[in-house]
């Protein structure tokens, strides 16, 4: 009898959250004016035609790209976060570009040598990826609110100690799903904890352009990297940042890494061995879509009027927003207090009696639950059209029962 293979060895990942949604799809596909697609925050807008040019410009690339990225690049992403970020002191040896942010999420812990138990600490309200890096590498994800001074996190016995270290800390600023924005003190206060307990930091900043209510309307959204975070020294600290929000470059995946240079050799070392190596005519538009603000701008403008449209339609419905929820590029939406308790995929089956498709909030932690969210990213017609349905007695009726 032959022995049995030994791979592949499972991995102790949950099920891909995206595909329990299918009936409801397919549900809100009947719906005579058709499906307003809004569950997943994938850019529906064109890319600039600047990028594009960009691109064009520099196909024919017929060497390998390097990993670390061309001299270009690395200073266009310099020159950028010292004039969008607040974050001064970069070198070279600070920043990689990477093949999108969630190849990022999915694999930081893993290239930096996180495994079996280590503890890796993430929003409690997160983007499911921060949790599977950890399982991938082996480790053990927990959930803390991000929000609150870590002196109160709720961590396991023993966490911090040499038997079960804490590895890592994610965070996400502005936070995907609830929109929260993590001020320059409680970055600060995170970094003091961490470095106490030898713990990288590591912050998703992905949508960190789109800031609607004061300050961040007006104000930049503080950087993990920011001199008033890090009392000028960035040891210990990552942050990461998407083009695929900013730019409409999620079909590029256009990313990178920036902070402590000896985590950021690290990680390229690993990128170099595995020939991770973001293309040549992507490093190039990278590059000029960084160092482009005027496109960013009129992005921002048309999620701000989408966002707009949306928060007063779903009012009108008898849905309410997280106070909390001031920037990014979602709606983090329940039932008004008092209301009878109804369930994420409840809520996700009556957006789908009006065509339209939102994501449930248990997708993103037990902080989820009674909770959707909503995604700003349809065109300007389909918001439109999802308005009108709001705002029509049978959404009262399915909301308001």
């Amino acid at each position: 009898m032959d022995r049995p293979r030994a791979l592949p060895r499972p991995l102790a990942l949950p099920d891909f959250p995206w595909d329990a949604l299918a009936p409801y799809r397919a549900r809100a596909a009947e719906h005579p004016g058709g499906v307003v697609d809004l569950a997943v925050g994938t850019p529906v807008d064109d890319t600039p035609t600047i990028v594009r040019e960009a691109l064009a410009a520099a196909a024919n690339a017929p060497g390998y790209p390097a990993a670390v990225g061309t001299p270009a690049l690395r200073g266009a992403i310099i020159d950028w976060a010292a004039r969008r970020r607040g974050v001064t002191g970069l070198t070279d040896a600070h920043v990689i570009p990477t093949i999108g942010s969630k190849e990022s999420v999915a694999l930081l812990p893993l290239h930096l040598g996180a495994g079996p138990g280590d503890l890796v600490l993430h929003p409690r309200a997160a983007y499911p990826t921060y949790d599977v890096g950890a399982r991938i590498a082996g480790a053990t994800p927990i959930p803390v609110d991000t929000d609150a001074d870590p002196a109160t996190w709720d961590l396991p016995d023993g966490a911090g100690t040499p038997d079960r270290p804490i590895a890592m800390i994610w965070l996400n600023s502005p936070g995907n799903p609830d929109g929260h924005v993590l001020g320059v003190d409680q970055l600060a206060r995170i970094v003091t904890w961490a470095r106490e307990r030898g713990a990288v930091v590591a912050s998703d900043e992905c949508y960190a352009e789109l800031g609607w209510e004061a300050p961040w309307d007006s104000e930049a959204i503080p950087s993990l990297l920011d001199p008033r975070a890090t009392g000028g020294d960035m040891s210990g600290l990552l942050a990461l940042y998407s083009l695929s929000k900013q730019s409409n470059l999620a079909g590029y995946r256009a990313a990178l890494l920036a902070g402590d240079p000896v985590l950021v050799g690290a990680v390229t070392e690993i990128r170099k061995h595995t020939g991770m190596l973001p293309p040549a005519p992507v490093q190039a538009a990278m590059a000029t879509a960084l160092a482009d603000d005027a496109h960013v701008a009129a992005q921002r403008e048309a999620y701000r009027a989408r966002r707009e449209a949306l928060v007063e339609a779903t009012a009108v419905a008898g849905l309410v927003g997280d106070p909390a929820s001031v920037a990014g590029l979602y709606l983090w939406l329940g039932l008004p207090e008092g209301a009878a308790a109804r369930g994420s995929y409840e809520l996700v089956g009556a957006f789908a009696e009006l065509g339209i498709v939102v994501a449930p909030g248990d997708f993103y932690g037990e902080a989820g639950a009674g909770r959707v969210r909503m995604s700003l990213t349809g065109t300007d017609e389909r918001v439109a059209a999802a308005c009108e349905r709001l705002r029509s007695p049978h959404a009262a009726a399915l909301f308001r029962p």
